[in-house]
């Protein structure tokens, strides 16, 4: 409704006013609808402001390796390095990591669970990750307490932590209380932090909570060799919410973890190909603006659907222990 209390058409509004809005939307609507609807509304899904938030976090569970790595190049190039949240699963390699340290200098959550990063591109590239606040790098195997000790230098707002590992993944370790001396030495800031199912003796958590006095949330179910008492916790740290190392109402299975693979051709599956089918001429034709027909657009890319896709229904989750 304007000024005049007439009412105006969805096509007339503010581009900004519209980014906000497909803020709200599903990755596969932002991609595949709402640049269909008319020219006021493809602009705006363009617009660096529409991608702000990249939440691949779903689709990343079923899609092709080198899918994902166009995927996410794409969107952050949209963004010209306005995003604020990266939110993605299982990146294969370390190049797509560095790539997105090098182009996100206002990224403030980063979300990376699953990914095949290593201690080495960590100390390459934390320097770049000044600004996060909040951190997932839960499931990623291949980085340890060196990992930690650099995201704690050069991330110094840091206030969430999400380290939660699978059991069947620290099988082979021993012990991992150096990654508890990290986070307690490097990360004195924290407020939230999980750490479930981690190697962890009761040395290293106090050493956590003697040094992280701000902390609000602990979570360090599974860690079976901690030994804490409960009226010492909840004496001297009373705003303190401890969760673990029992487990209740646990949904792990191990015939779930190790029958669920990340990607499959089954003729079963709906494929939706992004190809030149006549979108660019919402931009009427003009691809100096950076409409979809840019060679690193969405022409060519093969986005799956599994069980639904994009959708949450389709989507079966193997992560645990869930968040409270």
């Amino acid at each position: 409704m304007d000024a005049s209390g007439e009412l105006r058409c969805w096509d007339e509004l503010i581009p900004d006013a519209l980014c906000l809005i497909f803020r709200n939307l599903s990755l596969q609507d932002k991609l595949t609808v709402v640049p269909r609807v008319c020219k006021s509304w493809g602009r705006a899904a363009l617009s660096p402001n529409s991608w702000q938030e990249i939440d691949l976090a779903e689709w990343s569970q079923r899609c092709k390796p080198e899918d994902l790595d166009r995927m996410v190049r794409m969107l952050i190039d949209r963004s010209s390095g306005s995003v604020r949240k990266i939110s993605v699963s299982g990146l294969p390699d370390d190049s797509l990591f560095v790539f997105i340290a090098e182009h996100t200098s206002s990224l403030q959550t980063l979300s990376l669970p699953r990914s095949e990063i290593s201690d080495s591109v960590v100390e390459q590239v934390a320097g770049r990750l000044s600004n996060i606040t909040s951190l997932d790098i839960s499931y990623c195997a291949k980085i340890g307490a060196h990992a930690l000790e650099e995201f704690g230098k050069n991330c110094k707002f840091l206030v969430t932590l999400r380290r939660v590992m699978h059991p069947l993944e620290v099988a082979d370790k021993v012990c991992q209380d150096d990654e508890a001396h990290a986070v307690a030495y490097y990360m004195p800031k924290l407020k939230h932090l999980e750490m479930g199912y981690l190697l962890l003796t009761s040395v290293g958590v106090l050493e956590i909570l003697s040094s992280c006095r701000d902390l609000e949330f602990l979570d360090i179910r599974g860690c079976w060799d901690v030994r804490l008492d409960d009226n010492f916790v909840k004496e001297r740290y009373p705003r303190l919410k401890l969760l673990g190392p029992l487990i209740t109402n646990d949904c792990y299975e191990r015939g779930l973890w190790e029958d669920c693979s990340d990607y499959s051709d089954s003729s079963g599956y709906l494929a939706w190909d992004y190809i030149d089918d006549g979108i660019a001429e919402f931009f009427d034709g003009e691809s100096s603006d950076g409409g979809w027909d840019d060679p690193q657009g969405l022409e060519g890319l093969e986005v799956r659907f599994y069980g639904g896709g994009f959708n949450n229904d389709g989507f079966l989750g193997i992560e645990w222990p869930p968040s409270p």
